[in-house]
């Protein structure tokens, strides 16, 4: 139900977490997820920790739904003197290619500890449903 977009984007995301270097809004870097169906449901679910709801924007248009955060330094004050920065700053960014099967109509979004949660549920039509014969000989059901 899910496709993944540029291969080359992984190598990409591997290269900033090896060099250390922080996404920009021109070149954001990737933020990890995992992808599963539950039920009736597709649920994605990304890593987002210490950003906050503010700085995440999720769209869909058509059939492309697009995540981008922004995680920003702790503190600006003057007397700041960091000792030590491990944690990735800047701006994160995964784009998805989602099924026809998808209802993007009725998608909800849960952010707790750090993990933003995407449920999309399956459309109507791509459900399996019974099918009707008609003729002179009665009605017979079949599963579709």
């Amino acid at each position: 139900m899910l496709m993944r977009t540029d291969p080359f984007r992984e190598m990409d995301r591997i290269v900033q977490q090896l060099s250390g270097t922080s996404g920009t809004w021109s070149k954001p870097s990737v933020m990890p997820m995992d992808a599963y169906r539950e039920g009736d449901a597709y649920v994605i679910a990304f890593d987002l920790p210490g950003v906050s709801t503010e700085a995440i924007d999720i769209d869909v248009e058509r059939n492309m739904l697009t995540v981008k955060a922004e995680r920003r330094p702790a503190g600006k004050s003057g007397g700041l003197q960091m000792e030590l920065s491990e944690r990735p700053l800047g701006v994160f960014s995964r784009q998805i290619m989602l099924a026809d099967t998808l209802d993007t109509e009725h998608i909800e979004a849960d952010y707790e500890a750090g993990v933003l949660t995407l449920r999309i549920p399956i459309a109507e039509r791509a459900k399996p449903r019974k099918i009707a014969i008609g003729g002179d000989r009665g009605r017979k059901q079949i599963s579709g």
